[in-house]
């Protein structure tokens, strides 16, 4: 994340496109908390009051959270992350499963093509983070963990524009895999993620794709059997 020789005229856009790339690659997750000031300014190798600014904009902004006596935390992904959670609130779950799977196959494809030494290196420790918490049994911890894992499959394909995307649809996502999860983890439904990350690290674009895509559609097949079997009494959409 070090800066390469910044611009004094642009440093503060600079610090401020730095530390919004930590929270658009899934690095930063929604609801973590950030590093201290003193190790962005160790990392960024900038003034403390630069750094200051770029936290109090990027908050001004709704991307942060400055808790006084607690730190720093990632409220959301963009400024449109809100606006879509909103528009897309009552969305049809399925339809949402759609969407997902279309994302992350094609990115998916991209990151099998594309990805760095760096992007392994984080999609196996997310990939860790995901299985951890799934066995904790704590369905929040999980969702979170796993949306972590898949934007990071998603900023793998290096393409900008849909990793954006992705991002600015986080808590859309996140809203629907809650409603999926149904706030309790029973073993039966456990989906191996390893499968993908072996993909994308040898190079499979083919295998990627469709392993990606199968776990939104094995997702929304479960959920509206569900819903039928249980008629007027199913779970209903987020």
């Amino acid at each position: 994340m070090p800066l390469a020789h910044p611009r004094r005229s642009a440093l503060s856009e600079q610090v401020i496109a730095a530390l919004r790339a930590q929270i658009t690659s899934g690095e930063w997750p929604v609801g973590s908390r950030i590093p201290t000031e003193p190790k962005l300014v160790e990392h960024l190798g900038v003034a403390r009051n630069t750094v200051r600014e770029a936290v109090r904009a990027l908050a001004h902004n709704g991307l942060l959270d400055i808790r006084q006596g607690s730190g720093t935390y990632v409220l959301a992904t963009s400024e449109l992350a809100g606006v879509m959670q909103r528009r897309f609130a009552a969305a049809d779950p399925g339809h949402v499963a759609e969407v997902r799977a279309t994302l992350e196959s094609s990115a998916a494809r991209m990151a099998a093509e594309r990805h760095t030494a760096r992007d392994l290196q984080q999609l196996d420790a997310l990939l860790l983070r995901r299985e951890t918490a799934w066995a904790s049994g704590d369905a929040e911890a999980f969702v979170t963990a796993d949306a972590s894992f898949h934007l990071a499959v998603v900023s793998a394909s290096h393409n900008d524009v849909l990793t954006a995307m992705y991002a600015d649809l986080g808590q859309v996502l996140r809203d629907w895999l809650r409603w999926d999860v149904g706030g309790t983890l029973v073993p039966e439904q456990h989906m191996d993620h390893g499968r993908l990350v072996d993909a994308i690290r040898a190079g499979d674009p083919e295998t990627a794709a469709s392993e990606a895509a199968a776990y939104a559609s094995l997702c929304r097949r479960e959920r509206l059997r569900e819903a039928a079997d249980a008629g007027a009494g199913g779970r209903t959409a987020p």
